[in-house]
């Protein structure tokens, strides 16, 4: 006999009975209306013991607490603060001994969780010098978002003309993606980036319209340097990761005459959502690539 109280078995005999495509050996048989608790006691019986141990150990499992190493607790406090603005790009966060003091744990628990850090480019160590907030300007972090490598020389910043730059509601595509409702307020930029002087991207920027207020094809134009560096000096806007989606598409005939080539012609199409602190998309970026001098390059790791 189960031991169960007779809530939780009926409850129990009733997710049997919703997960089973067919009704279990015996549980045809029919039961005076008359006896409402002889019912039960006779449904709670027919549980199989089996069935019974798997739904109290699925409720357990159920109400457990999540765990979460104490260095990913740390690493979660330190975001934060990069988040808030106390520690900006650029600048020095304090020792490991100081984070240690401060969070009331190990400098081993404040190594790990730096180290994870580092090792998505959120900050970088320098030897003898300390831990810095990396920054767009900073080669190792400027090139994670630019994949574009030339077949010959090394990856370099192209020249970048700006088309247009506009405000506008968001269509409901650019909306989903950017979780934010239809309608709201984006930024839209279009623009041409040159490599060696030739028309090399086209690129369609969508951005959240309340973080890039006062942004203008004007700025753009004048800011000598990655489009990222310049969300980060001037808006308070940090790109830590991005997803992207890849794919092989034929130039139409706008395409085809921005980027100097013949329609139909070969193009790589990249989609890019990227993300700021806690996760929260910014920017929605597609971009057209001729490739005839250059691949698209990722690493892997």
């Amino acid at each position: 006999m189960s031991t169960l109280p007779t809530s939780l078995a009926a409850a129990a005999v009733t997710a049997a009975q919703d997960g089973a495509a067919t009704p279990g050996a015996g549980t045809s048989a029919s039961t005076p209306a008359s006896a409402p608790a002889a019912s039960s006691a006779a449904s709670a019986a027919a549980v199989p013991p089996a069935t019974a141990s798997a739904a109290s150990q699925a409720a357990s499992q159920a109400v457990s607490p999540t765990f979460s190493p104490l260095y990913q607790q740390i690493k979660s406090l330190i975001l934060q603060s990069l988040q808030s603005g106390e520690w900006k790009p650029g600048e020095m966060i304090p020792s490991e001994m100081e984070l240690a003091a401060r969070y009331k744990v190990s400098q081993g628990t404040v190594r790990k969780a730096i180290d994870e850090l580092a090792a998505e480019n959120l900050v970088a160590r320098r030897q003898g010098k300390g831990t810095f907030v990396t920054t767009h300007h900073e080669d190792v972090v400027k090139f994670r978002f630019l994949r574009l490598v030339p077949d010959e020389g090394e990856p370099h910043y192209g020249a970048s003309r700006v088309l247009e730059c506009k405000r506008l509601r968001a269509p409901a595509e650019i909306a989903r993606l950017l979780d934010i409702r239809t309608g709201d307020s984006v930024v839209q930029i279009r623009r041409v980036l040159f490599f060696s002087g030739e028309a090399t991207v086209l690129d369609d920027i969508w951005l959240l319209g309340a973080n890039f207020k006062g942004l203008t094809a004007e700025k753009l134009t004048e800011w000598k340097g990655p489009m990222y560096a310049l969300f980060e000096a001037e808006y308070g806007t940090r790109m830590v990761r991005a997803t992207e989606k890849i794919r092989a598409v034929s130039a139409d005939e706008t395409a085809a005459a921005l980027l100097s080539v013949e329609p139909g012609s070969p193009l790589l199409s990249v989609e890019r959502v990227s993300f700021t602190y806690g996760d929260r998309p910014v920017e929605v970026r597609r971009g057209l690539y001729v490739t005839t001098r250059h691949y698209y390059q990722n690493d892997l790791s």
